[in-house]
C-alpha cells in the first residue's frame, strides 16, 4: 500500500465524510438561526454523493493509507438508510474503524441498526445539561431529554468502542455547567472530550476571550475529582486523556486553540456535495463529485486516486499553529477573519 504524506510528512490516515449538509439543530457557534432560516437552501438529494460514490472515495482513501471513516453532517442521521452505507464501509479493506458523529435527537430510533451494520463508535455533541443553556446551544430546536435517551440507547447498543460525548466549552455561556454534565456521565462508560471554542466558519462570532483553555479546565476539575494523566492510544490522537483516580472513568480535553496539533494531523475531509477538505480550516476544497461522474472515467478509479494523492501530497495546512503564533502578537482575531472558511456543517467537525 502506498501512504500518501503532505509537505510535512503527515500520512493520509483518517476520513471525515459529511453525509449531510442539514441539521436540525441550529447551534449558534455553527448554524445560527439567522444565518440558516426556515427555507433555506439546502442541497438536493442529487447534488450529494450516493453510497456509491462515498463507497469509491473511501475504498481509494484505503488504498492510500486511510484507516478510520467517521460520518458527519451537517446531522448525519438525517440521511436515509446510513447503516447501509455503514455495512458497505466496514467491508472495505483496510478500514480499522468507521465511526459517527451526532445531535444524538434521532440516535434512540437508529442505534441498535448503526451497531448491527458494524459501526465500531458513536460521539454525542452534548454543550449542557441545563434545559435552558441547552436550548440556547441547539437553536430551541430539541429536547434535551432526547438527547439523553439517544446517549442511552447508544450505551445499550454495546458499540465495540466507548461512547463519546463533545462537549464545546464557551466562557461564560456554559463553562460554569461542566462538573455537573462530567458527574453525569461518571461510573457509566461514557467518555466526555471538552472541547476549546474554536473560530470555525464566519459565522459565530468568535473572540480569544470567549474560549476557556483547557489547562484551566483542568485545574478547575482537580479540585473536586483528582485525575491521573493517560499515554495517547495512537499517534496523532487529537485528545489529551485524563482517567479518575477514584476509577470513575476517563475523560479527554481537546485544545486546539491553546495546544494546536496540526503538526500530527491526519484528517481529510469530504462535503457531502463532494468537494474534498484538507482542513478544517480551508478556505476552499477539491471537486471529486466531477471526478467520479466523468463519463471518460467510465469506473476507472486511477483518476480519483490522482486527484486524492496530488491534494494530500500538496497539503500544508497549519492554521491552528498560525492561530497561536497570531495570538503570542495580539492578532489572532485577525487571522480569524482573514479568509472566508468553510462552514462546518458542511463538512463536519
Amino acid at each position: 500500500m502506498e501512504v500518501a504524506r503532505d509537505l510535512q510528512g503527515r500520512p493520509l490516515r483518517d476520513l471525515r465524510i459529511s453525509v449531510m449538509d442539514r441539521c436540525n439543530f441550529r447551534c449558534p457557534y455553527c448554524m445560527p438561526e439567522a444565518a440558516y432560516p426556515e427555507g433555506f437552501r439546502f442541497l438536493k438529494t442529487a447534488e450529494r454523493l450516493d453510497f456509491d460514490e462515498i463507497e469509491r472515495v473511501a475504498r481509494v482513501a484505503a488504498g492510500l493509507g486511510v484507516t478510520k471513516l467517521r460520518l458527519t453532517g451537517g446531522e448525519p442521521l438525517l440521511r436515509p438508510n446510513l447503516p447501509d452505507l455503514v455495512a458497505r464501509l466496514v467491508r472495505i479493506p483496510g478500514i480499522r474503524d468507521v465511526a459517527l458523529t451526532t445531535n444524538g435527537v434521532l440516535l434512540e430510533r437508529h442505534a441498535a441498526a448503526l451497531c448491527e451494520a458494524g459501526l465500531s463508535r458513536v460521539t454525542i455533541s452534548l454543550d449542557s445539561l441545563d434545559p435552558a443553556i441547552f436550548a440556547r446551544l441547539s437553536g430551541g430546536r430539541a429536547e434535551l431529554s432526547a438527547v439523553l435517551r439517544g446517549v442511552g440507547a447508544a450505551c445499550h447498543a454495546g458499540f465495540p468502542d466507548a461512547v463519546k460525548i463533545n462537549t464545546v466549552v464557551q466562557r461564560g455561556v456554559n463553562d460554569a455547567g461542566v462538573p455537573d454534565l462530567l458527574d453525569h456521565f461518571r461510573n457509566t462508560g461514557v467518555i466526555v472530550r471538552l472541547i476549546e471554542y474554536m473560530d470555525v466558519g464566519n459565522r459565530n462570532g468568535w473572540s480569544h476571550d470567549d474560549v476557556v483553555p483547557s489547562s484551566e479546565l483542568l485545574r478547575r476539575i482537580q479540585t473536586r475529582w483528582p485525575l491521573e494523566a493517560l499515554d495517547p492510544s495512537y499517534r496523532g490522537e487529537v485528545a489529551r486523556r485524563y482517567r479518575y483516580a477514584d476509577g470513575g472513568g476517563e475523560i479527554g480535553f481537546i485544545s486546539s486553540v491553546t495546544a494546536p496539533f496540526c503538526g500530527s494531523c491526519s484528517r481529510a475531509r469530504l462535503s457531502s456535495d463532494g468537494q474534498l477538505y484538507t482542513c478544517l480550516f480551508a478556505t476552499k476544497g477539491t471537486d471529486l463529485r466531477a471526478v467520479l461522474r466523468d463519463d471518460r472515467n467510465n469506473g476507472d478509479e486511477q483518476a480519483l486516486r490522482q486527484v486524492l494523492v496530488e491534494n494530500w501530497c500538496n497539503r500544508a495546512d497549519q492554521y491552528s499553529e498560525d492561530r497561536a503564533q497570531a495570538f503570542i502578537g495580539g492578532e489572532a482575531a485577525l487571522v480569524s477573519r482573514k479568509n472566508e472558511k468553510i462552514e462546518m456543517h458542511y463538512i463536519g467537525g
